[in-house]
């Protein structure tokens, strides 16, 4: 009878780990990531020091909810499309592991709690914001953008930037240039990212019948598309050194990181194959992280 009972203990256990790893994986981990590698540089510049132990881990941990839940209700609206993508086909909702009822509840549990969280802890404006840009990446993006123009990305960007927005008013109460300096620097990085992965899922988007530029438009068009993108987001992120007082040294790291950037879209546009594409993807990434990481760095040091 014991070892019935360690059996049935042993499903249930692993029942349980496997649903926990399917809910985790409908808010979209690695997109939450990105979004708390913005959040917590934007806090330091802010409070040009470290803000309080509590207010951080509030601000992320609410922010973490927020974003995860309006992944969550992407990938309900979205169960259809992700179906037909090889990239998409093995989200938990396409699988059978969650429910699309399940998943809605889990995903307004997850805005509730995020958005209450943030009210408490980190102010009225700070709650606002987050919940406004859950609402605009489900409603704007997710409904209304994604299937219907190649301009998809471009505006529901705004919701991917909002973080920095939210960590800001957290910290003050308010918003100001720097901060939106901040927002749009995630803006203008937000399609030449997402287009150079989309002209290695090309075929997939596709066959989904979403019109993201690399499937409407040709891939060399995109690359110059990359190029004045990587342009621009390098002026913005050279122009924050003077208007949020970072110094010369974020201004090299800036600088030197944005030139990078604009060499790797100018190799695309030289090589537009999906290999190359795949490798601009990558090092956007990393872009984000070094300058995020270097207004963080310079954010302490004038208190250091």
């Amino acid at each position: 009878m014991s070892g019935v009972d360690s059996a049935v203990g042993a499903v249930s256990i692993g029942d349980l780990r496997r649903h926990g790893i399917a809910l985790l994986a409908l808010t979209k981990p690695r997109i939450v990531e990105l979004l708390l590698v913005t959040t917590l540089p934007a806090m330091f510049l802010a409070e040009r020091g470290v803000p309080p132990l509590a207010l951080i881990v509030s601000t992320l941990v609410g922010g973490a909810l927020t974003a995860g839940g309006a992944n969550a209700l992407n990938m309900v609206y979205d169960r259809d499309i992700d179906a037909l993508m090889s990239r998409t086909e093995r989200r938990p909702i396409v699988t059978g592991d969650v429910t699309p009822a399940a998943a809605l509840v889990f995903a307004l549990a997850l805005e509730a709690g995020g958005s209450a969280l943030l009210y408490e802890q980190a102010g009225p404006l700070a709650a606002a914001l987050a919940l406004s840009a859950a609402v605009f990446y489900v409603v704007v993006y997710t409904v209304v953008l994604t299937r219907r123009t190649r301009h998809n990305i471009v505006i529901g960007g705004a919701a991917g930037a909002a973080p920095v927005l939210v960590a800001w008013a957290a910290v003050t109460g308010h918003l100001g240039l720097s901060p939106w300096l901040l927002f749009a620097l995630i803006f203008l990085w937000t399609p030449p990212h997402f287009w150079a992965l989309a002209i290695r899922f090309k075929d997939d988007y596709g066959r989904a019948g979403v019109p993201m530029l690399p499937v409407v438009a040709d891939v060399r068009a995109v690359a110059d598309q990359i190029v004045a993108y990587a342009v621009l987001l390098g002026g913005v992120s050279v122009a924050l050194a003077p208007v949020a007082r970072l110094g010369p040294g974020y201004l090299a790291v800036a600088a030197v990181s944005s030139a990078l950037f604009v060499r790797k879209a100018w190799g695309l546009r030289a090589d537009p194959t999906p290999a190359r594409a795949l490798r601009v993807f990558r090092f956007s990434i990393l872009y984000l992280t070094v300058v995020f990481s270097a207004v963080a760095v310079f954010a302490l040091v004038g208190r250091l």
